[in-house]
Parts: structure tokens; C-alpha cells; sequence
């Protein structure tokens, strides 16, 4: 596989995973003001097995386009930059506080988890502008790499 394809495949995977991601730490975060531990539960490890595969995806990704962040030193941040380097930023905070959740914290309402939240609504609503701006460039990927047809 050549590596246009395979940056292309990775990241139509991760906008799937990206909005799985959010989508079940919401409905977690919403279990979590209920009474029944088990919706909670069921909630909170579909939850971690989709963030996990989000992260892996997520550092692919980001390793792929490795030299865009080199070219932030030369160029600086300008324009659509901007939105991708707070997503970066924050997509950092938001696995680090997933992970301290995850091996550190017992139960809910933990205020690192309350931050987890916040930080994934965040990284929601910056990566859903990240994938706008570039939803053009990721359907002409998906349609060459994918059914193997360029569009007109």
C-alpha cells in the first residue's frame, strides 16, 4: 500500500472512531447522572475500547503528517494552522487525562474525569472543524484510494 493510500485509509478510520469517540463518552457522561450502574459501566468500557483505537489512530495520523509540525518553526502558524495546533494541544490533554482516568481514578465524578469531559467536548468541536476544512481533500482520497476512481 502506498503511503497517499494509506494516509487516506487512516484517516477515514479516524473520523468513524473520532465521532464513535464522542458520541460514547456523551452517552457516558450522561449515564453517569443515572442510577443504574451497569448502563454506566457498559457505557464506560465501549467508551475506552473505541478512545483507545482514537488514540492509536489519532498518533498515526499525526505521525503522518509529521512535517507539518517541522514547518511551524520555519513558517509559523497562520490561517487553518491555528485550529490545528490547539487541536493538537488539546487532543494531548485529553489522552493524558483519559489515561490517568483510566489506571488512576475508582468510580465516577472524579474532577480529573469532569476535566476529561470538558477537554473531549473541546477536542469534538475542534476536530469537527478539522475535518470541514478539509472534507473536500479527504472525499477525493476516499474516492482514488478507496474505489479506486478519481473524480471529474
Amino acid at each position: 500500500m502506498n503511503r497517499s493510500k494509506f494516509i487516506y485509509l487512516t484517516d477515514l478510520i479516524l473520523v468513524f472512531v473520532f465521532v464513535l469517540s464522542f458520541y460514547t463518552g456523551v452517552e457516558l457522561h450522561i449515564a453517569g447522572h443515572g442510577i443504574n450502574h451497569a448502563t454506566w459501566h457498559n457505557w464506560a468500557v465501549f467508551h475506552t475500547i473505541v478512545s483507545l483505537l482514537f488514540m492509536a489512530f489519532g498518533i498515526i495520523h499525526i505521525r503522518s503528517h509529521w512535517g507539518w509540525y517541522g514547518g511551524l518553526k520555519r513558517k509559523g502558524c497562520k490561517g487553518k494552522g491555528k485550529v490545528v495546533l490547539l487541536l493538537s494541544i488539546v487532543f494531548v490533554l485529553v489522552v493524558v487525562s483519559g489515561l490517568v482516568v483510566l489506571f488512576f481514578v475508582n468510580g465516577a465524578n472524579s474532577s480529573i474525569g469532569l476535566l476529561h469531559y470538558k477537554t473531549g467536548i473541546v477536542v469534538g468541536a475542534l476536530g469537527v472543524l478539522h475535518v470541514l476544512e478539509r472534507k473536500r481533500m479527504l472525499y477525493k482520497g476516499v474516492l482514488t484510494c478507496v474505489f479506486g476512481k478519481k473524480k471529474e
